[in-house]
């Protein structure tokens, strides 16, 4: 059939389906993210208009959140379902860059279509064109190739025919997913040309679950047989092949205690007597104590981030690392025993090799000691106390209001580890706590994504004022286009966790709490969020204290499920209470700073293990 490129790509979107964890089968692309420009809005913008409800638009208010927000709704449908932002050239462009990295780091898939310039070159320099004096070919948008698992420049109509499968493999491999970009050169948008009639054939993608060899599993079995403090350590990957169960199966079956990553976080229940918490810098204490008297770790569906691992400083230096992921990059790092496939398929096939085996159950019983020890010092620091309300004080109160369909959401600065540590799961992969690129903003552009996936439950994003103040527009996005949720601004005047750290490694604050910025001003404005934050058509709710913590938030989580908007609370909290896990975390400390002597104290820790690890690679 003979079509525009931009109608083309549109057909080919809405034959696409993808199936959810329970078996149902739904759009891969549910829907598009749109700012239109000069040059999207006559080719994809008319495309997207004839499609109508076979392919949703909706109107963002800037290109970095609306990225954010299909980056969210990825997360909340566990990789099931791809949101697709589109932009005109130049600037707009370049604004989904940061989202991009944002879904690179985190493995989440996301198809951005930004506008580019003419192919033709006809009328150039175009408008909004960087042109690069050395390679005419060169446009803005290849600075997604930095962020980009899958790259792609359309300069003819029919290159569509061979770049889709590609597009469509990438967003929906397991062991590949991260963003996609198609630059769309905004002449070839419009121009025409023959397309073969099963390029737009209805199709199901299924993830895949490919099965790790036979003979790494045998030999990761053996290893486990010999362990004596066996430890799990369960990431995102368990999540997005559904395969919390079979862990939780694993582990009981086999007596071996549980800790989560960042990205795995929710996927145990909290009370669950082999749960020892969640692992590392932002974890708990007692995560990080099994940790480091574990002999073996088996890591599955983990990127083994620095936060996860305190700088590979957490595990004793003679552990043997056993790792499971679909992704053979992340598999082999620090000298593991790689194991490469699916999380599900792996416990399935692992636990058919361990029968008869069960570690000791002295070690299994100290997962619910540990844990025991660091619910009560959560306690401590969530019960009412005098003066301004803390983060794991604030954090409490909405986790003790959480109903087991809701979902948690924060990103960049200090609630990140009052989430990952303190939060005590009511429901399975309800948390998305963006740590892997530390997105500030994505907080409420996540949130509208997610709050688009999850008609059920309420969606609750958790922020500080500088995150805040970062990315705000989605807001409006949201309450425009009727999608709820409840988000808790905590201000702490200023960008309270980096000061924390500038001043912690001896440090003079400086240029973080607006106390240490420079002003011409005696008294310095300070923003009223609550004022904003009804400007761009929300409901507000202002907290003074913990008591009205409470009462706002159960009022805003009926207000937004009742007007179908966002609903605010905002909140002053104290900068300086914070929750501490008790493990390190590598940054440059100058020689002539006060914390120098503590990276000292550490460092060979780190190297220790660097070593042990390359001294099992040479003997495998």
């Amino acid at each position: 059939m003979r079509l525009g490129t931009a109608k083309a790509l549109v057909r080919w979107l809405v034959a696409q389906h993808s199936e959810t964890l329970e078996g149902q089968r739904v759009p891969l692309f549910p829907g598009v993210f749109a700012i239109f420009g000069h040059g999207n809005v006559l080719g994809l913008g008319s495309a997207l208009a004839e499609a109508g409800d076979a392919l949703p638009v909706w109107r963002g208010h800037s290109e970095q959140g609306m990225a954010l927000a299909a980056t969210g709704y990825a997360k909340a449908t566990h990789r099931r379902q791809v949101g697709v932002v589109t932009s005109s050239i130049g600037p707009g462009a370049l604004n989904m860059v940061t989202a991009a990295g944002v879904a690179h780091a985190n493995r989440l898939p996301l198809l951005l279509l930004p506008g580019d310039t003419f192919a033709g070159r006809a009328p150039d320099p175009v408008l909004q064109q960087v042109e690069h004096f050395g390679d005419a070919t060169a446009t803005v948008n290849d600075a997604f190739r930095a962020v980009s698992r899958y790259f792609d420049r359309i300069t003819r109509p029919e290159q569509l025919i061979a770049t889709l499968p590609q597009v469509a493999r990438v967003l929906t491999d397991p062991a590949d997913t991260g963003p996609v970009t198609l630059a769309l050169p905004q002449d070839v948008q419009a121009e025409t040309a023959d397309f073969p009639e099963s390029l737009f054939a209805p199709v199901l993608h299924r993830i895949r679950r490919p099965r790790p060899d036979s003979g790494v599993l045998a030999d990761a079995a053996d290893v486990l047989r010999t362990a004596r403090r066996p430890l799990l350590v369960l990431g995102g990957g368990v999540r997005y092949s559904g395969a919390a169960d079979r862990a939780l199966d694993f582990a009981e079956r086999h007596g071996v205690p549980v800790t989560e990553t960042t990205a795995g976080r929710t996927l145990v229940p909290h009370d669950h007597a082999l749960h020892a918490g969640p692992l590392g810098v932002t974890g708990s204490a007692s995560a990080n104590a099994l940790a480091a008297a574990a002999d073996v770790v088996l890591a599955v569906g983990t990127r083994l981030q620095d936060f996860t691992t305190a700088s590979w400083t957490v595990f004793s230096p003679g552990v043997r690392l056993l790792t499971l992921n679909t992704a053979a990059f992340d598999a082999v790092k620090h000298g593991a025993l790689a194991m490469v496939g699916d999380a599900g398929a792996g416990f399935t096939e692992l636990t058919e090799r361990l029968t008869g085996w069960r570690a000791p159950r002295e070690w299994s019983a100290r997962a619910a000691a540990e844990r025991g020890r660091w619910d009560a010092h959560i306690d401590a620091l969530r019960a009412p106390g005098p003066g301004v309300a803390t983060y794991a004080q604030v954090v409490g109160v909405v986790n003790e209001e959480t109903a087991p369909e809701d979902y948690v959401l924060t990103a960049s600065g200090g609630l990140p580890g009052e989430l990952i540590g303190g939060w005590r799961a009511a429901g399975t992969a309800t948390m998305d706590v963006e740590y892997g690129f530390s997105c500030m903003g994505y907080e409420l552009a996540g949130a509208w994504g997610a709050a688009m996936a999850r008609p059920a439950g309420t969606v609750t994003t958790l922020l500080g004022d500088g995150s805040y103040l970062m990315l705000n527009s989605e807001l409006f996005s949201a309450a425009f286009a009727g999608h709820p949720f409840v988000a808790v601004v905590c201000d702490n005047d200023g960008y309270a966790v980096i000061a924390r750290l500038q001043e912690g490694q001896g440090g003079a604050p400086f240029n973080n709490l607006y106390a240490d910025c420079r002003s011409r001003h005696g008294h310095p404005p300070r923003v009223d969020f609550a004022a904003h934050a009804e400007s761009l058509g929300c409901a507000v709710f202002r907290a003074s204290g913990l008591d009205e913590v409470r009462s706002a938030y159960r009022r805003a989580r009926t207000t937004a499920a009742a007007e179908r908007r966002p609903a605010v609370v905002v909140v002053r909290t104290d900068p300086r209470s914070w929750t501490e896990a008790g493990a390190w975390w590598e940054v440059g400390v100058p020689e002539d700073a006060a914390g120098h002597a503590e990276y000292l104290r550490h460092k060979p820790d780190q190297l220790r293990h660097t070593d042990s690890a390359s001294d099992r690679v040479r003997r495998d």
